[in-house]
Formats: structure tokens, C-alpha cells, sequence
């Protein structure tokens, strides 16, 4: 099969390190990512909060009417995708605390999170509305820009701005890239590391601010606790609420342009759903299953092709990317490697969404 599409099953045991565990929550209170020596598997694995008001689409040449049936089988057109106050109860907790980061809540305290996620507003309409060109064509066209050195002389930056919606992530430079890259940013996905490190470490190759665009819609990919600590602080307006951030001010990375009805958290459920149908890594098998996750291109992809019709991917893993060096914004390749992701899996799955013709792939051919 081609996506994770498998059911789970109940296994027999109850408890352990081995198959579905089906314990209650009162085990569950002490359970922690560390106890077990591969990623459980729980009857509520497949359990998904749906969307109440998902957005009608009527584009006829929509990836949701797309001809792979293993695709449209794994596919979930109405899942949650971000979180807000309205989602954290105690039994939805009880549900999220048999996962670990960034998929539910393993780990974290009900009280404390709580009081975070209770800041999030809950959204008037859909962040991602028909803008006019795709409003009378009936199609939303969306670009997703890596920062692949595939793109480095590509000269694609026209290309991608011709989208309706550009998605970009973590260190997104675009200062002397333009030619290649665009210029234009709908929606900028980043976690709280992301944001302080790379203007801290690529500042001096052009990543001097994130982007302010007008109408620009944030997303974050809260993939630990320092993220609900650095959304705590900002939705508050604040400093020194946590260790980590104390004498920082979490507005200033947003250059007075921040808004928090344009401000989205990506729900557990959904990255999960990405991680559970089209990107499970044999290494959750392992002893070091619990510091595995897919990438923010990846979950940026998965963003767009669950709120636009068509996508192009720029900038990502192609078969031939070793031909490049690993950023566009850089001269030399690094050569290190982030052991968090499992860069072949999402090279095959890229491979397999555009041979479907899910989405399309930039490879530079």
C-alpha cells in the first residue's frame, strides 16, 4: 500500500510495551514517552476531531477529486486543523494524553495547558478564505516553498507568486533570492525555535525579519512545550512568564504586525493524521521512536493540500537532490543532518503525490 490506511485493531494484552495498549487514564497519568521502548498503539489511534464547518469546495480539478483511490482512502477532507479554546475539556484530554509531542499531550499538565489553550480564539470563518481570482475560476492554486537548493538559480520566484497563496517556512529567506524564490508570503509556518534560531543564525544570509505581509496568516506547529510557553507569552503580550523566554518579548518577532485572529495552532489530531497515514517511520518501532516527527515542509504540505485545490511544491526533496546544496541561501552544504526525520520516507511519499498527480513537484528538469 502506498499510505498508511490500515485500521487499527484491539490487541489482547492490556498494558506493556507491546501491541495496542487499552488501559485507562488513571494508568495513563504516570505514562510517559519515555516508559515504553516503541511509539503504543491505542484503540483511539485513529480517532480524528473533525471540523464542524469545513469550507465548500466546487473546483472540478481539485486534488480532492483526485484519481488515486489509496490517496482519497487515507485522505480525510474535513479533519481539524487548528486548535482553539473550544477544543481542550477534560475529555478530550483524556483522549490527546495517550500521545506523545507534538501528536497529543503525553506528558503535559492538564492545568497548565489549559490556560494556553483558553487564549486561542476560536476562528469567525475559515483562515484560509476564496480569494478573487480563485473565487471566479473556483480554484485555489497555493505554492509551497521549501528551502531546497533546488531553487537556487531556478528563477521560479514569478511562478510563485502567481499563486493565490504562498506558503513559507521557518527560515525563509528571501533577500537576494527574489529572482528565485518570490517574494510574496500568505502563510508563514514556524515553530517557537525556529523563529529565534534562524534569526539568530541566518540573519547575516538575509533572514533579517519573519515575513509581515499584508493579510498574512501565522501557523504554528506546536511540537513541545516551549511552544505553548512562547504562545502563552504572546498571546498575553508579555515577557518572563517562562525560564526559557524570561527577557524576551514574543511580539517583537512580529514587527507590531501581529494579530491573533490571524494567529493558528496546528491541532494535535491533524499532525498525527499526517504522521499516521503518510508518514510512519519504521524508527517508531525503535527504542528511539518518541523523537521522531515529519518536518515542517511537511507539515506545511499537508496545510495546503487540506485547504487548497491545487499545490506545488518548491524547493523539497527531489531524487536527484544531492545535485544541490542544502539551502538555496547557501553557498556550502553544511553537511549536518537532523536525526528527527526520516528524509527518505518523505522523499517517496513527495515521489508518489506527484506521480499521482496530487500535487506537483518542482525538479528542476
Amino acid at each position: 500500500m502506498l499510505y498508511c490506511t490500515r485500521h487499527l485493531t484491539p490487541a489482547k494484552t492490556v498494558g506493556g510495551t507491546e501491541g495496542i495498549f487499552v488501559g485507562s487514564y488513571d494508568a495513563l497519568v504516570q505514562l510517559s514517552k519515555y516508559d515504553v521502548n516503541k511509539m503504543p498503539l491505542w484503540m483511539l489511534q485513529e480517532v480524528y476531531l473533525r471540523d464542524t464547518q469545513p469550507r465548500e469546495m466546487i473546483c472540478q480539478d481539485s486534488l480532492r477529486n483526485s484519481e488515486d483511490s489509496e490517496f482519497m482512502e487515507a485522505f480525510i477532507p474535513d479533519i481539524q486543523l487548528f486548535l482553539h479554546r473550544d477544543h481542550l475539556n477534560i475529555s478530550e484530554w483524556n483522549r490527546l494524553v495517550h500521545f506523545n509531542n507534538p501528536f497529543g499531550f503525553m506528558g503535559y499538565k492538564y492545568k497548565e495547558l489549559k490556560k494556553v489553550v483558553d487564549l486561542i480564539p476560536k476562528p469567525k470563518e475559515s483562515p484560509f478564505l476564496p480569494v478573487p481570482s480563485a473565487h471566479e475560476q473556483g480554484c485555489i492554486r497555493c505554492a509551497v516553498v521549501a528551502n531546497g537548493g533546488i531553487l537556487s538559480s531556478s528563477k521560479m520566484g514569478q511562478e510563485i507568486d502567481s499563486h493565490d497563496y504562498v506558503f513559507r517556512m521557518d527560515g525563509a529567506v528571501i533577500e537576494g533570492h527574489e529572482e528565485d524564490v518570490g517574494i510574496r508570503t500568505s502563510v508563514y509556518v514556524h515553530t517557537a525555535n525556529s523563529i529565534m534560531a534562524s534569526l539568530y543564525m541566518i540573519q547575516e544570509m538575509g533572514f533579517r525579519d519573519i515575513p509581515t505581509d499584508e493579510g498574512i496568516r501565522y501557523v504554528l506547529i506546536p511540537v513541545g512545550l516551549t511552544d505553548f510557553h512562547f504562545l502563552h507569552a504572546l498571546m498575553l503580550n508579555t515577557s518572563a512568564l517562562w525560564t526559557e523566554y524570561k527577557q524576551l518579548w514574543q511580539r517583537f518577532y512580529f514587527l507590531d504586525h501581529f494579530d491573533e485572529s490571524k494567529y493558528h495552532v496546528m491541532h494535535p489530531d491533524f499532525l498525527r493524521y499526517i504522521r499516521n497515514r503518510y508518514l510512519k517511520s519504521w524508527h517508531l518501532n525503535e527504542k528511539s521512536w518518541k523523537m521522531f516527527r515529519p518536518t515542517s515542509g511537511a507539515f506545511s504540505l499537508f496545510l495546503a493540500v487540506h485547504t487548497c485545490d491545487i499545490v506545488n511544491a518548491y524547493g523539497f526533496l527531489t531524487r536527484d537532490h544531492r545535485k544541490f546544496s542544502e539551502n538555496y541561501f547557501e553557498k556550502t552544504d553544511l553537511g549536518e543532518v537532523d536525526y528527527r526525520y526520516d528524509y527518505k520516507l518523505e522523499l517517496e511519499l513527495l515521489e508518489r503525490l506527484h506521480n499521482s498527480k496530487v500535487i506537483k513537484l518542482y525538479k528542476r528538469q
